[in-house]
Parts: C-alpha cells; sequence; structure tokens
C-alpha cells in the first residue's frame, strides 16, 4: 500500500515516477514471544494512514471476537492472519507487508517470538537491512531476545533498533529503560551490531512510534518512524565486488546470446572486461540487457542479461566477475550453521548444499562446538537440533566461487537440503578463513582453557609467588594512539622494578616491528595481533612475571578474548582516556594526519572505530594527571588486587 499524496489527484505520472525512485528498506520485528512484534507493526500502519478504511472496519469487528486487547482495536490482527495465530494469539509463520511513506519504501517481515519457530526468524531475517528487537519492558532482556539478537549479527544486519514495548504499563519508568539499555548493551558487546539505538514505545497506543509521545519526556531521541524514514543504508550492499552467478543461457535466436542472473555485489559497465568461473576464460561486455532495454551500467540487485564479444562458453552455477578482482573457489569451507530441521544434523552424512545458482552434493565434516545463544560460549556437541547454532567444516563434491559471508552476503550464503525429503534443514554463513598464505585471525581454534593451565615447567607457580613476593598477572594498558599508554607503561615498570618486582613490558609497536611484523593494521590483523601478544603474556605470567601490555587494542571483544586467554583473575584492564584532540597535539609522527587524508586506513579514533572500556578496573588521563601519578595509580590498582603488597 502505499501513502496518499496530492500528486495521484494531480499527475499520476509524476506520482508514479516519485514512488518508483524511492529508496526501499526491508526490516524485521523479533524479539521473544508476546514482545508485541505484530501489534507494533499494525500500529506503524494505522498511524501511518496505510489501512484501507473496509479493511479497518472488518479488523475493529474481529478485535471484538478474536483480539487480545478486551475488545479494543487490536493492531495484531493486521500481520496474524493465519487462523491458529488468531486463536492462539501468536505469530506462527513470517508474515510480509509493504507500504510506503513520502520518503521510503518498506518491506516489513514480522517474524516468529517462539523458540519452536526460530528457523522462520532466520528466514525473514536473511534479506533485512534493519532489525527492530522488542522488549517486554516487564520482563527484560530474555532467551529468545538474546537467541534473536544473535542471528540478527550472525545474518550481518547492521542497523539495529531495540525498541523496549509497554512502557506505558510502567507508567513510562525511566530508571526501568535504563536498565533493560544497560542489560542489553552488556550483552550485545559480544556480538557485531555496528548501529545500535534504543527507543521507548508503546505498540498498542502508539507512543513514539510514529508521534512523539508526551508520556516521555525524559527520552529526546527519534520516534521510530523517523529512524525508519532516515537511516542511510547506502554503503551496506558491497559495490566493489562484481559477481553475477549465471542463472539462465538465453538464446532465442541463432543471433543472440545472452547470460541472465541477478547482480550478486558490484558494478559492471558495458565495454568491460570480465572473466567466467571455472572456465577462467575472458572476455568483454558488449551489451547489458534489462526489461527495459539496453543499458550503460547495471549493478545490485538488478537482473540482467550480459551479451559478450567472444563466444566462451558458460552454463548456470558459472560466475561472470572481473579478472583482477577474484572470488575465493574452494570444496572445503568452514561456515556457521542455523539448524532449521527437527532432525538432528548428522555429521559424515550427504546433504545437497545450494549456493547462489548452484547446487552441490558434500557432507558435513565436523561439529566443531556449538553456540550457547544466552553466554555466547562455546560448547563441544556431537551434533546440532533443532534452531541450534554451531560452527562447521564442508567438503563439497565440487568447487564453490565464494566470498565471507561478513564481505558479500550474497555469495557467502547457502542453505542445506536434506537429499531425501527435499526440505530445508539449515542456513549457512561461509566464514573468513581465506587459507591462502594471508593472516588471519585464528581465535576460533584456541586450545580449551584447561589445556593453558597445564604445567610444562619443573618450577611450581607456588614456588614463582614465594620467590618473586607477587601474584603474576598482565595489565593491558589501552588508549587511543598518543594517549601516553607507553610512557605510563614505562614509568610503572621502572618504580616495580626498583622495588625489587620481577616485571617486563610488551609494546605493541615493538612486538610489530618483529614478532608481528607480518600483520598489517585491518581489524582482523589488529585480532591477531593481540591474540599472539596475549600468548606472550600469558607465558610471562606462567614464569611469575607481571606484565604490562601497552596496545591500542580498540576492540572490546578482543580483549575480553585476551583476558578469556590470559586467565579473567590475573588480567587488568586501564583505560587511558586521553582525550582525541590530545592525542593529535602529541602525535610526532603525524599518523591522524595521514589518517585524516585517507593515508591510513583502519585507525582508531578517525577511519575505525575505538570501543572504550565498559567496565574497566582502572581509569586515567594523562592529560590531566602526570605520568608519575598515573603509574603510582596503577601501582595502588595491583596492591588493592592483592598482586603485590
Amino acid at each position: 500500500m502505499s501513502h496518499q499524496s496530492d500528486l495521484i489527484a494531480t499527475d499520476i505520472n509524476a506520482y508514479l515516477k516519485q514512488h518508483e525512485s524511492k529508496q526501499l528498506l526491508r526490516f524485521i520485528t523479533c524479539g521473544s514471544v508476546d514482545d508485541g512484534k505484530s501489534t507494533l507493526i499494525g500500529r506503524l500502519l494505522y498511524d501511518s494512514k496505510m489501512i484501507y478504511e473496509d479493511q479497518l472496519s472488518q479488523l475493529e469487528a474481529e478485535s471484538k471476537l478474536v483480539g487480545t486487547t478486551g475488545g479494543k482495536f487490536d493492531p495484531a490482527l493486521l500481520t496474524d492472519g493465519l487462523k491458529a495465530e488468531r486463536e492462539q494469539g501468536i505469530t506462527i509463520d513470517v508474515a510480509y507487508r509493504y507500504f510506503s511513506t513520502p520518503k521510503r519504501k518498506f518491506i516489513i517481515a514480522d517474524t516468529p517470538g517462539h523458540e519452536q519457530y526460530t528457523r522462520n526468524m532466520a528466514t525473514g531475517a536473511s534479506t533485512a537491512d534493519l532489525a527492530i528487537i522488542l522488549i517486554d519492558a516487564r520482563h527484560g532482556v530474555l532467551t529468545q531476545t538474546r537467541r534473536h539478537s544473535f542471528i540478527v549479527s550472525l545474518l550481518g544486519i547492521r542497523h539495529v533498533i531495540v525498541a523496549v514495548n509497554k512502557m506505558d504499563l510502567l507508567d513510562f519508568d525511566e530508571s526501568r529503560y535504563n536498565e533493560i539499555c544497560d542489560e542489553y548493551r552488556s550483552f550485545a558487546m559480544r556480538l557485531d551490531l555496528p548501529d545500535l539505538h534504543f527507543i521507548p514505545i508503546s505498540a498498542l497506543d502508539g507512543d513514539n512510534v510514529v508521534d512523539r509521545s508526551e508520556k516521555s519526556p525524559w527520552y529526546s531521541g527519534s520516534t521510530l518512524m523517523n529512524f525508519l524514514e532516515t537511516v542511510y543504508i547506502g554503503s551496506d550492499r558491497n559495490l566493489q565486488d562484481f559477481r553475477m552467478p549465471v542463472q539462465y543461457v538465453n538464446r532465442p535466436n541463432l543471433d543472440f546470446r545472452g547470460f541472465c542472473g541477478t547482480i550478486a555485489s558490484g558494478i559492471v559497465r558495458a565495454g568491460e572486461e570480465i572473466m567466467v568461473l571455472p572456465s577462467r576464460q575472458t572476455s568483454k561486455v558488449k551489451e547489458i540487457v534489462t526489461f527495459d532495454g539496453a543499458v550503460q551500467e547495471a549493478f545490485a540487485p538488478l537482473s540482467i542479461t550480459l551479451t559478450l564479444e567472444d563466444e566462451i562458453d558458460a552454463s548456470r552455477g558459472d560466475m561472470i566477475v572481473r579478472p583482477g578482482n577474484l572470488p575465493r573457489s574452494r570444496d572445503q569451507i568452514e561456515a556457521m550453521l542455523v539448524w532449521m530441521d527437527s532432525e538432528s544434523m548428522v555429521p559424515g552424512k550427504t546433504y545437497l548444499f545450494k549456493h547462489t545458482s548452484q547446487t552441490q552434493p558434500g557432507t558435513i565434516d565436523s561439529l566443531k562446538y556449538q553456540v550457547d545463544v544466552n553466554t555466547l560460549h562455546r560448547n563441544p556437541a556431537p551434533e546440532l537440533g533443532l534452531n541450534e547454532i554451531g560452527r562447521v567444516s564442508i567438503s563439497l563434491n565440487a568447487p564453490i566461487h565464494f566470498d565471507a559471508y561478513r564481505r558479500n552476503r550474497s555469495t557467502g550464503a547457502f542453505i542445506v537440503v536434506d537429499r531425501i525429503t527435499n526440505a530445508t534443514v539449515a542456513a549457512g554463513m561461509i566464514l573468513d578463513k581465506s587459507g591462502d598464505g594471508s593472516p588471519k585471525s585464528v581465535w576460533d581454534d584456541e586450545t580449551k582453557n584447561d589445556d593453558n593451565k597445564t604445567e610444562f615447567s619443573a618450577v611450581s607457580a607456588e614456588e614463582r609467588t614465594a620467590r618473586f613476593g607477587q601474584q603474576p598477572a598482565t595489565v593491558l594498558l589501552t588508549g587511543l594512539t598518543g594517549s601516553g599508554k607507553t610512557s605510563i607503561g614505562q614509568a610503572v615498570e621502572r618504580k616495580l622494578f626498583e622495588q625489587g618486582r620481577a616485571v617486563a613490558m610488551i609494546d605493541g609497536e615493538k612486538v610489530r616491528s618483529g614478532l608481528n611484523r607480518d600483520l598489517g593494521f585491518t581489524a582482523d590483523d589488529r585480532s591477531e595481533n593481540l591474540r599472539r601478544s596475549g600468548h606472550l603474556a600469558h607465558i610471562l605470567n606462567d614464569a611469575g612475571l607481571i606484565c604490562l601490555a601497552s596496545f591500542v587494542a580498540p576492540s572490546e571483544d578482543v580483549r575480553q578474548k585476551v583476558g578469556t586467554l590470559i586467565g579473567e583473575d590475573r588480567f587488568l584492564v586501564v583505560h587511558v582516556a586521553t582525550s582525541l584532540d590530545v592525542c593529535r597535539e602529541r602525535d610526532t609522527k603525524g599518523q591522524y594526519k595521514m589518517a585524516d587524508e585517507g593515508e591510513l586506513p583502519n585507525f582508531p579514533g578517525v577511519t575505525a572505530k575505538y570501543e572504550a572500556p565498559p567496565k574497566p578496573d582502572l581509569v586515567l588521563d594523562a592529560a590531566e594527571q602526570s605520568i608519575d601519578a598515573c603509574a603510582d595509580a596503577v601501582i595502588h590498582l595491583l596492591r588493592s588486587k592483592q598482586i603485590i603488597k
């Protein structure tokens, strides 16, 4: 349904052209049972004047018969169309609704909240640009809230709105709202949700849904509809890597031979050189044909037909790419699986794997671990059951052409089909495990914690403690470049040494010049840099030393992994929270200027995000405090933790 517009009456062609050029936003509503997902969608449509009068009259009548609002208008009936849904007051299947406003067109997927229908939620989320996660203000963050949040993160949905619903039942209590936001943030900190927002709403009454509510004067943020209309999604789609899986070879006559398909990612232009995989034959694009005629340029997700200057062979399942930008082609992949079948996954059993336009037989060789959605811990398991999520190794009968899911959702995703029943049993996301010699993070290949505690020395930890008169520990000094963390670390090292302590310092820049000189500065390389250094700190701690580690360490997730590796009982985080302006002034190497000019990509604080530790053991500001005072504060922390006496 479309919004009301004066152009409909005055110039229908202008209206249609305006409507056609609007940007499309796909979003889902998800969360636990009875959090109000269907009610929210109904309220969005109702308050946006997106319901026809006869439909509204019918819904008002049905609200009295099968509604859950005591005879009042029940917005949930707009999406809960199945008889079983209306009888039980729940959502079972994914319901899609289409509407538009003057600014955008929308496709909404209303997904079920029950655990047994998690597979339906994953289906609705697979094509979404944004997710609205509803939380009942009375109950807070529940297990299914965590499960859906994890799937949203796993499926690469960048924009997330946490709508704290039913605030009217708590008289819009600000303290309760803040409590729920803090609880969710502490959980989401370990997920990949780069654009996270919170809104207090009442889906039933419409507070902060389309219009701002007077019941929450303490909330100054955007309404839900305003956010949906203005959120920027232009940079979400991959327009760098051209990938077009061939779906059909169009040969209507002797003079035309075209390769049809939907562009999965990237841009293609007439005259450009292309390569067909797996044959690796090259040619140039002669013409790009669409339903509306030939065009000079096409981009994802358009459906097109390519004609080439040379007669080369290509068929369904092949992929057209650029010669200088190739996907990986392998028959062995690592992936995360969301299992969707009541019959458990069986390692070694042959399944069909449908990836882009090709289907290959293959086997799931091993299940590396199952993810506990409550704690996000990785647990060993023999199999995956219904709605469970785990990491697997897969062997295919022939190579497929793919990208990591994080880079390209279209070529990084696949489904698993049972060969006997032809039922879809799982959805998979290919992980970034290149195997081509490039640096990669291997956190997932870490040994078990028990293995790290194995003694490999003839000298016990108790003997070392008695000799040195201290407990071993690692102090991570994290902060922006130029914050003063290295200077503080050196001052602490000197003071401890003069007290007769056994202490060593690891500096990120020094480690990069030797042990980690093969690493760059991407997010994965920074993660690997800290992983290796964490092992070094672990070894120093095992030798009874206090280790001072000075690293930017911009990712909270990676810092937590280091803490788990070293041992939370002997891992302290000191945030050197010197302001960005002061760090720029102290920059003697010109790194910030280079980052501003685009010469240093992924530079924390400028071209990459620095995540401040949410709960550091100590916060220092080297602009407000002297280096000596900061060092004394760190030593006081060590005393308070009984590391030194």
